[in-house]
């Protein structure tokens, strides 16, 4: 149609109207301009085009969780998301002062130090993950935030498992081990007790003495799970065991030592058939120890000598 208008304009006789003369060009040109883009045109008038047009300007529909807050609209953008890798570990997110909200879970050994190894091939390393995932599980379903130090085939140090103990508030700490020797199927905690005093007059807690306010807590979780677990797998002690164990001395909270036995077991089967009951044992024991969890706080330091009271 656009093309059929400038035809006609040009057939029209202004060269015999002087006035009419000088707007010749400016049509011309202006009819070049509309043909070139009459195409565009065409194409956004097109019922393709009038479809994306209709749905560009019509009201976006809102889920009722997008309407309420950002909160609610960063959540509902979240779900909608493409997956994503989970963090290497939960951060806590219902911290309370004085309550028990985290339990940190230490598969020990790893990478370069595989631990025990039995004559089947079976490797603590390797065993002490499936039953850490598996105590994880019975923790989250009782409400607990769970913090594990290593979640692969890594070896953190056993400064840096402590520190990531002592990074936690309103937390216990648990280390999972296979023993090589003792007596297949059963299972015995450990606390340590070979900590000195602390006399220091400044109130400060030394980092290999960290453990030291906290061995009675220590005493009382470790019973509790012992307790449960000598139910579970006969043969096993009714009462806590005590050692020098090294990832406990340095963390600052009630910490306990888990280890099963064994891997001299002929086969793995053995040994995984027991990590539904530890798990249960622990997750409960923690439950029952929950009430009597408090933050042990250094003593208070004498004042200085001469000072005013």
């Amino acid at each position: 149609m656009l093309l059929y208008v400038r035809k006609v304009s040009l057939r029209i006789p202004v060269l015999h109207f002087p006035a009419l003369r000088h707007l010749a060009c400016p049509l011309c040109l202006a009819g070049i301009l509309l043909a070139l883009a009459a195409p565009l045109l065409w194409q956004f008038m097109s019922p393709a085009s009038y479809v994306l047009a209709r749905n560009l300007s019509a009201p976006k529909t809102q889920s009722p969780a997008t309407t309420d807050s950002p909160i609610r609209a960063t959540a509902a953008f979240q779900q909608n998301a493409p997956p994503s890798r989970s963090p290497l570990n939960n951060f806590p997110t219902n911290i309370q002062n004085n309550v028990l909200n985290t339990v940190v879970l230490d598969p020990a050994h790893g990478g370069t130090d595989p631990g025990a190894r039995g004559t089947a091939g079976i490797r603590e390393s390797e065993v002490v993950l499936e039953f850490t995932a598996q105590i994880r599980r019975a923790l989250e379903s009782q409400g607990f935030q769970v913090v594990q130090t290593r979640l692969g085939d890594e070896n953190p140090s056993f400064d840096d498992r402590s520190a990531m103990a002592n990074a936690q508030r309103g937390a216990v700490f648990v280390t999972v081990h296979i023993s090589s020797t003792g007596l297949p199927g059963t299972a015995r905690v450990y606390i340590n007790d070979d900590l000195p005093p602390i006399n220091d007059p400044t109130g400060l807690i030394p980092w290999d003495q960290a453990q030291a306010p906290f061995l009675g807590l220590s005493r009382k979780l470790g019973d509790i799970v012992q307790g449960l677990l000598s139910q579970k797998f006969k043969g096993s002690p009714d009462t806590v065991q005590t050692a020098a164990v090294r990832q406990l001395r340095t963390t600052a909270a009630p910490a306990i030592a888990v280890e099963i036995s064994s891997v001299s077991v002929e086969k793995r089967e053995d040994l995984d058939r027991m990590a539904p009951g530890v798990a249960d044992a622990i997750a409960r024991g923690i439950v029952t120890f929950k009430p009597s969890y408090v933050v042990a706080t250094a003593a208070t330091p004498p004042p200085p000598t001469g000072a005013q009271r």
